[in-house]
């Protein structure tokens, strides 16, 4: 079955008959977090770096943000007996949809926050498919892991 994390959303599951997907990921990110012991898989996807950014917003819906998301999704997958030591992390997103011409560069700073909070946490990245200008689709197979990616009309395993 598939389940939706839309915008600003993080979801788990260790059914193995589930697939996290993810649509339209522009500037955002997704983070797919997966641990093949506990085989169980979450998926977060944010769309601003920083909770510091707005408080307010950041209490009412943590997974806007790359750091209160990331809590957030690491907690959730805690509580399915996953271990972050044993996480296969990767992130898809990060695009310069509206040719904002460097101005606000919100896709690159949401890779750089995600970047520094795995580094922080010791998360270890397996794969990333980021930037460019084109929206990707991102899906997690609860069942083995496999990570799959679509973008232009093309998909790829990532």
């Amino acid at each position: 079955m598939n389940i939706v994390v839309n915008v600003s959303d993080a979801r788990v599951s260790k059914d193995t008959e589930d697939v996290l997907v993810t649509y339209s990921l522009g500037s955002c990110i997704a983070v797919s977090m997966y641990d093949p012991i506990a085989r169980c898989g979450g998926m977060l996807h944010y769309q601003l770096p920083t909770s510091t950014l707005d408080a307010s917003r950041a209490q009412a819906n943590p997974c806007m943000f790359a750091d209160t998301g990331m809590a957030a999704l690491l907690r959730d997958l805690d509580a399915l007996g996953a271990q972050p030591r044993r996480m296969h992390v990767k992130l898809a997103g990060g695009a310069e949809i509206l040719n904002d011409s460097g101005l606000f560069s919100i896709g690159k700073r949401n890779h750089t926050a995600i970047r520094k909070i795995l580094w922080q946490r010791g998360l270890l990245l397996k794969a990333e498919e980021v930037g460019g200008s084109q929206p990707r689709t991102l899906y997690l197979h609860v069942a083995d892991g496999t990570t799959i990616i679509k973008s232009r009309g093309q998909t790829a395993s990532l």
